[in-house]
């Protein structure tokens, strides 16, 4: 049965503001299938895979009305009542490292008196192992918000999953597309995310910042593009810059999973999300986001058949040095626990968010980096 008529999602104007933007390469993935097309964007890829981790694709196969229809169904959700939203929220599954559903805004303290601005709506992929009630404006639209997730999976994460197994010099370049299945369990998930925006005077009391330094635990985020700015990136040089919403394209990067597969050679790149600049600093920011994951059975240690990572002596990772071997699904119960986990107010120095080490304990050993 047809869902409920959507009407039309409307962008909002980019930022006239002169900011400092990233110089990130773009793939044109309509390039993949053509002669030489694979080995020619697996070579465009490299650098910004190893220092970056941040890149551009564009076109990947999915219509700009298909993604419009992601951002309208995001927009829907975030109109319910707060109660309504709050059914499918469960904050003991979410301490426990279940993430799937609805994660309101306020759970973290910032300050003694400010708490975070960002809700987080995630539905798992459709895989048959993550069965559960969706709210009414989500379930009507289920069976289209199923096929872009499985579009998102198979039209640019197998994509560059070629591409990286390309650039391993691995014979067979679908390896990891095998350990990235879409109907083999695993904890891939379609994310609708909302950030409030905020009076200048609390942005500068949480040092003009939504979201500190961090990086993403799977193999690689998709973002779709968002015109309100507001991301910025962590170059090679370390300086932070930010990342221009260019048409047409989804923003790629990098995450912890494949720099634990490939022993550090890619780079999960780190990035935050700044108050965006003074004339869009009055809009709600409104993303929708892939997160792509190993299946839960892959084991995180380096892949021990890559000639270019047996060359380069690339036969660990932190999790190994620790004399640990997690498989996907132990890594992100571990690491989800450990962002969920309720901890005091950071310490705010201008930029510089300091939490207790114990707060930021993955496993023991092993502590997540806030990069200020």
């Amino acid at each position: 049965m047809p869902g409920a008529i959507l009407s039309p999602y409307e962008q909002v104007q980019e930022t006239k503001a002169d900011l400092d933007w990233a110089e990130l390469v773009t793939l044109d993935l309509g390039l993949f299938e053509k002669p030489g097309g694979k080995v020619e964007l697996a070579k465009q890829l490299t650098y910004a895979a190893q220092h970056v981790g941040f890149f551009y694709v564009k076109n990947f196969g999915i219509s700009q009305e298909e993604v419009d229809r992601q951002f309208a169904l995001g927009r829907e959700f975030y109109d319910l009542p707060l109660e309504e939203k709050l059914e499918y929220h469960n904050l003991q599954d979410l301490e426990n490292g279940e993430y799937n559903g609805y994660r309101p805004a306020g759970l973290r303290q910032l300050t003694e008196t400010i708490k975070d601005n960002v809700q987080v709506y995630n539905i798992p992929k459709f895989d048959g192992y993550h069965e559960r009630a969706q709210p009414p404006v989500l379930q009507d639209h289920i069976k289209e918000i199923e096929g872009f997730s499985r579009k998102c999976h198979e039209l640019v994460v197998v994509k560059l999953l070629r591409l990286f197994a390309i650039i391993l010099e691995l014979e067979d370049e679908d390896q990891l597309v095998r350990d990235h299945q879409y109907d083999v369990k695993g904890e891939d998930h379609l994310r609708y995310m909302h950030y409030a925006a905020r009076s200048p005077e609390l942005n500068k009391q949480v040092g003009e910042l939504y979201s500190p330094g961090h990086t993403d635990l799977g193999s690689v985020t998709l973002l779709f593009r968002q015109p309100v700015a507001a991301l910025q990136i962590l170059n090679s040089e370390q300086q932070w810059k930010w990342v221009k919403p260019q048409d047409e394209t989804i923003t790629i990067n990098i995450c912890d999973a494949l720099q634990a597969l490939t022993g550090g050679y890619f780079k999960s790149s780190v990035h935050r999300v700044h108050t965006p600049p003074d004339d869009q600093a009055h809009i709600d920011r409104l993303g929708v986001l892939f997160f792509a994951r190993p299946n839960n059975h892959v084991v995180l240690d380096p892949i021990s058949n890559s000639p270019l990572l047996k060359r380069l002596g690339l036969e660990e990772n932190d999790l190994t040095r620790l004399g640990q071997h997690l498989t996907m699904e132990q890594w992100v119960k571990a690491r989800q626990s450990q962002q969920q986990r309720r901890t005091k107010a950071p310490r705010i120095d201008g930029q510089k968010y300091q939490y207790g080490e114990k707060e930021l304990e993955i496993i023991p050993g092993l502590h997540a980096k806030i990069h200020n």
